[in-house]
């Protein structure tokens, strides 16, 4: 317990020293958020000091191993260094599906080459990816993807599209669900391979969705060649590494229930219905569901803490991963409907400065995609019912 708390006061004090002023608060929107790349946009100067100075010592990925770039942590220290940051009102310095979603994957399945080459990459901010596995006629049945991939010697040559692939146009790699083996059973002949978005014949196409806005993309490969160094896994196996992943993402998926953003909610309700005597937001209607939710919020991130515990100490049942993606995705949805109630009419701002361009209403809308993407919440519920409640099927 001294060693922890001896590791807390050098984390105060380090974040303290090199934790930027600009990266302190709430963003504006999500669109400021720092995804790294090669293309990296960032709002400001100091959002990208942020970004190497936790990248270099590898608190991006606190408890990757550092022979990969990350930061070593236990579980406990990388609990502390959460506080801290909590603390300051620090901004994550780095949103990444490589770490995520991939990095894990390749902790497990990938070669000492492919973790030596991509993992200092993801942890530095310096490598973006998307993920390519929905397809037209493959989404919450998966194992139903169609994009080929021709065996060539040493190489594949990939034909076929992927759609709803967030942040196509402006990832640099992708990792993809591709089949290698057209005659084997529908969750065989699946391969898990990676390959460069620059590469001849890969294009995206942005998909608009009723916001406005829209991260997602429709992706199409004519005849990408890919190289047999970048499968990841065994071949034909790619369904294990798929499934693996997809229980990273529904656990990402579940914490977007826990990621708040802008001012207090009991403010922005106080600015749209006035307060009380007593200083207490006028309606105390809205004032009980905001506690609620800040109480509900409180208690799903214990969750998230106590399922992180049992995950380490392998105890923990591998459909838990969709029991946080249910709740977290409804969590999320629900928080945003009392954002738009909490605003009032200024919520409904579609366009104007002064509602940052719509983005409540924007965000409300885009959370609509929270209860289909990374699994239906149908599909969620089936999985829950079958593997924790051991309720018999249909």
């Amino acid at each position: 317990m001294a060693d922890l708390e001896t590791f807390r006061a050098e984390t105060r004090a380090w974040l303290e020293a090199n934790c930027p002023a600009e990266c302190r608060g709430a963003l504006d929107s999500d669109e400021d958020r720092v995804w790294g790349g090669r293309d990296a946009v960032f709002k400001t100067p100091a959002h990208k000091q942020w970004m190497d100075v936790m990248g270099a010592r590898g608190w991006t990925a606190p408890e990757w191993p550092t022979e990969y770039g990350g930061g070593g942590l236990t579980r406990e220290e990388a609990k502390v260094l959460a506080s801290e940051m909590r603390r300051i009102d620090a901004q994550m310095p780095l949103s990444s599906f490589g770490i995520w979603m991939l990095g894990p994957a390749l902790l497990q399945f990938g070669t000492e080459e492919q973790k030596a080459r991509f993992l200092p990459e993801i942890v530095r901010g310096e490598i973006r990816w998307c993920q390519g596995y929905s397809e037209p006629g493959a989404g919450s049945d998966l194992a139903g993807v169609q994009t080929r991939a021709e065996d060539r010697g040493d190489h594949w040559i990939v034909n076929g599209q992927k759609v709803w692939t967030s942040y196509a146009d402006k990832a640099d790699w992708i990792f993809c669900l591709v089949r290698t083996d057209p005659e084997a059973p529908k969750h065989l002949g699946i391969s898990f391979v990676l390959f460069d978005m620059a590469t001849p014949g890969v294009s995206t196409r942005p998909i608009t969705l009723i916001s406005g806005k829209s991260p997602f993309c429709e992706t199409f490969f004519d005849d990408v060649r890919v190289e047999k160094a970048n499968l990841v896994g065994t071949l034909n196996r790619g369904w294990d590494v798929a499934k693996a992943l997809l229980a990273h993402e529904r656990t990402m998926i579940g914490g977007m229930g826990m990621i708040g953003g802008g001012r207090p909610m009991g403010q922005v309700a106080a600015d749209s219905v006035g307060a009380d005597a007593d200083g207490r937001l006028d309606d105390p209607m809205l004032r009980a569901r905001i506690a609620d939710l800040e109480i509900d919020l409180a208690a799903f991130q214990l969750s998230m803490e106590r399922v992180g515990d049992q995950v380490k100490a392998r105890q923990v049942s591998p459909a838990i991963a969709s029991m946080l993606k249910y709740y977290g995705s409804e969590l999320n949805k629900r928080r945003h409907e009392l954002a738009m109630a909490a605003g009032g009419s200024d919520a409904l701002e579609w366009e104007s400065e002064r509602s940052h361009h719509g983005g409540a209403a924007r965000d409300w809308l885009r959370t609509k995609a929270n209860s289909i993407e990374g699994g239906t919440s149908e599909i969620q519920l089936n999985i829950i019912a079958k593997h924790m409640l051991q309720l018999p099927g249909a």
